[in-house]
C-alpha cells in the first residue's frame, strides 16, 4: 500500500493495518499517541551511529539509504528503503546505540514511534510481534547473500546486482526503462562496494553493450534480463 507525502496520521494507521492485520481501537490510540510525522529534505541525517534508538521508523514518501562509515571514511550503503518499511529499530533490541547511520536520497516523510508503544503493541498483539520477526529475519537473510556477494562476485556482476536492487525497490519511471531513483556515482559505488572511478567505468562498458542507457543521473535499462544473468555468474 503506497502513500503520498501529505498522509495524516489516520491514514498511516489505515496503512498499518494492511500490514498488521486488523488492529483494536485501543491499539490504533496507542500507535497514534506516540507518533509523530517529519519531513525531510534530499540529503538530510535521519540518525547517526552512537545515536540512542529511541524511536523507531517507518517511511511514509521519499527515498532513504542506511550507511555505515568505512576505513578512510568511505561510505557503505547497507540496504535502501522504500516506502511503507520500518528502519531504525534493530539496535532498539539489541540494546545498544545506533551501528549505522540513515539520510535521505530525496526529500521524505517519515513517521517516528516510540519504541515503548511499539513495544507495548508487540505483547498485545501477536500479529505484529510476528510481523517484526519476519521482518528481522529476512533482513539478516538479506544482509548474509549482500556480505558474501559484496566481496566475492565481480565488479560487473556487483553494479548489475545494485542496479536490478534499485529496480525491485523503487521501480521503474512511465517509459518502463528509467529507473526511479536518481543515484549519484559516489552512491551506486558505496551500494556496489567499489571505488567511484570503478563504477563509471563500469557504467560506461554497460553503456557501451547496450544494457543501460545513460543520462546524467538518470539511468535507462535497456536490458534487464542480461544484467539478471551478469549478476547471476557472479
Amino acid at each position: 500500500m503506497m502513500l503520498n507525502q501529505d498522509n495524516t496520521k489516520n491514514e498511516v494507521v489505515k496503512a498499518l493495518i494492511y500490514l498488521w492485520g486488523p488492529l483494536p481501537v485501543s491499539q490504533q490510540k496507542t500507535f497514534l499517541d506516540n507518533m509523530h510525522i517529519r519531513k525531510f529534505a534530499k540529503g538530510q541525517i535521519i540518525y547517526k551511529d552512537i545515536d540512542e534508538p529511541n524511536r523507531m521508523k517507518l517511511l511514509i514518501y521519499g527515498k532513504v539509504k542506511v550507511f555505515k562509515m568505512g576505513i578512510g571514511g568511505r561510505n557503505q550503503i547497507i540496504r535502501v528503503v522504500k516506502p511503507m518499511q520500518f528502519f531504525g529499530f534493530r539496535a532498539y533490541f539489541a540494546e545498544e546505540p545506533y551501528m549505522t547511520s540513515a539520510m535521505t536520497l530525496e526529500d521524505s516523510t517519515i513517521a517516528y514511534v516510540d519504541m515503548e508503544a511499539i513495544v507495548k503493541l508487540m505483547k498485545d498483539n501477536f500479529n505484529i510481534n510476528l510481523f517484526f520477526l519476519k521482518n528481522l529475519s529476512k533482513e539478516l537473510g538479506h544482509i548474509a547473500d549482500r556480505i558474501v556477494n559484496l566481496t566475492q562476485k565481480h565488479i560487473r556482476a556487483r553494479l548489475a546486482e545494485a542496479l536490478i536492487l534499485l529496480k525491485d525497490n523503487y521501480g521503474l519511471e512511465e517509459d518502463g526503462y528509467t529507473l526511479s531513483i536518481y543515484l549519484s556515482r559516489e552512491d551506486l559505488a558505496s551500494l556496489s562496494n567499489m571505488t567511484t572511478s570503478n563504477a563509471i567505468r563500469t557504467l560506461s562498458a554497460f553503456a557501451n553493450e547496450k544494457l543501460i542507457a545513460i543520462d546524467g543521473r538518470k539511468i535507462k535499462l535497456l536490458n534487464s534480463e542480461e544484467l539478471k544473468k551478469i549478476n547471476k555468474m557472479g
